[in-house]
């Protein structure tokens, strides 16, 4: 199957640029290129493909907000590019929709497999960098009471526990050993999760278990040590 995809950048030998990276793979069609969010949106609803390449920085329109209608329009995943390497942009794409997040130095191999994984539907981002980034962004529980979620009650204690331990960082394979049960019925859990919860991928889950109370900022397994703090930046 052919994966389409719309490339969107203001800069036209960057967006040529990954529009010929892309084009050239056997499996991968790139059907626009767009020079802002408002012409990626068009050509999205245009073009109906499995992918959209998003520059954050676009005129007219910003990537985020092409990202957020793009993303509450159809099934089209997302893909941020920026040249800032910064965890604000990746949390504001994130909660648009976004199904991924690169910067615009990525490697050729990376950025062919970067949409490759968004058209399966899958996370570009490991459990592990989706759980450091959503930490440095939600409050200490001692600033918000955590109380029971009224989101959390269309899940069984299985499939709870399931979301828990994808906010904790484990892969399906160590969810399955936590919970004693085989790789599939992990998968049939997480599908589960987010299907009651609509929610696009294992990024989105740990963001809602987070935002739902279910697990704090800062809170760990008890067999996990602790990572040492990094320095503050200048």
């Amino acid at each position: 199957m052919t994966i389409r995809v719309v490339v969107a950048d203001d800069q036209e030998l960057v967006r040529s640029g990954f529009a010929l990276i892309l084009d050239v793979q056997p499996d991968i069609e790139v059907v626009a290129e767009a020079a802002d969010g408002a012409e990626a949106v068009e050509a999205v609803r245009r073009h109906a493909p499995d992918v959209a390449l998003l520059d954050i920085r676009m005129p007219r329109m910003d990537g985020i907000e092409a990202c957020r209608a793009i993303s509450a329009a159809g099934n089209c995943r997302t893909v941020m590019l920026t040249t800032f390497d910064s965890d604000a942009y990746l949390y504001e794409a994130l909660h648009a929709g976004a199904g991924g997040f690169l910067l615009k130095d990525v490697r050729r191999d990376d950025l062919v497999h970067a949409v490759r994984v968004a058209a399966r539907g899958d996370a570009l981002l490991a459990p592990s960098v989706a759980r450091r980034l959503v930490e440095q962004y939600t409050r200490p529980p001692a600033a918000r009471p955590r109380r029971p979620d009224p989101r959390l009650e269309v899940l069984t204690a299985r499939e709870r526990q399931t979301l828990l331990l994808l906010a904790r960082g484990l892969s399906n394979a160590e969810i399955a050993a936590e919970l004693v049960v085989s790789d599939h019925t992990v998968k049939t859990h997480v599908g589960n999760v987010l299907a009651k919860l609509g929610l696009r991928d294992r990024i989105h889950a740990v963001i809602c278990a987070y935002e739902t109370g279910l697990i704090a900022a800062g809170e760990r397994r008890p067999d996990e040590p602790e990572r040492p703090v990094p320095p503050p930046r200048r």
